[in-house]
């Protein structure tokens, strides 16, 4: 039987060829707002150097690169998904990187910024990432945590739940392929949201300081952790 790392691992590589359609089609384009949100309460400078962790195809590292932000490193755990990233991107050639959150290969105290979006979930040791998020981060330095949540108001967190569960593994199964993958995935959603705290394990990880905002009533969550 596979382990949370395999199994996210051949999910993320079954479905990469379509994850950006999916993407943009099953959040009816939100997922664009999400991450421009995100950095633009993040904020950066010309000085910024940037790890974005479970980076996918990319897209929330070209969202920072239109803020601004020059030095940029890719990181995944998917082959394939950082062979998509790099075929729609030239200038993240030579800088991505496949490995998994909690053993990063990187020195301490190297960059100045971590980004992770809808990627947290899907780590087979939470706190243990967010401990190696803070080993490689700058004092002052910032992780900023995009990821889906379970709403609180009754008639949204029951529409939400139908989506999630009946309409997204419907669609996303017959365009990718993978209806497996479509059913893990929102079902780690709700799983994730009733277990796990994710500024209590940032404050536990080391972060002096945690932000946290939600967007799109409540199905959405920023935290920014300050080293």
């Amino acid at each position: 039987m596979l382990d949370k790392k395999d199994k996210v691992k051949r999910i993320f590589d079954s479905i990469a060829f379509r994850y950006d359609l999916l993407n943009h089609l099953l959040s009816f384009g939100l997922d664009f707002y999400w991450r421009k949100k995100a950095l633009k309460l993040t904020g950066f400078n010309s000085n910024s150097i940037l790890l974005d962790v479970a980076c996918g195809t990319g897209d929330f590292a070209i969202a920072a690169r239109k803020f601004g932000v020059d030095k940029i490193i890719g990181a995944d755990f998917s082959k394939n998904m950082l062979e998509l990233f790099s075929e729609k991107s030239e200038w993240i050639k030579g800088r991505t990187v496949q490995m998994v959150a909690e053993k990063m290969p990187l020195k301490d105290n190297s960059v100045t910024n971590i980004t992770v979006a809808f990627g947290v979930r899907n780590f087979y040791d939470i706190e243990e990432g967010f401990k190696s998020f803070h080993r490689v981060l700058k004092e002052g330095g910032k992780a900023t945590i995009l990821e889906f949540r379970m709403p609180s108001n009754k008639l949204f967190k029951g529409l939400y739940k139908f989506y999630f569960k009946r309409i997204l593994p419907l669609v996303g199964g017959l365009i990718s392929g993978d209806r497996a993958a479509y059913k893990y995935l929102p079902s780690s959603v709700e799983e994730f949201d009733e277990k796990v705290q994710l500024d209590k394990l940032l404050l536990n990880a080391g972060f002096k300081e945690v932000k946290q905002y939600n967007f799109t009533f409540g199905t959405v969550q920023t935290l920014i952790a300050v080293k």
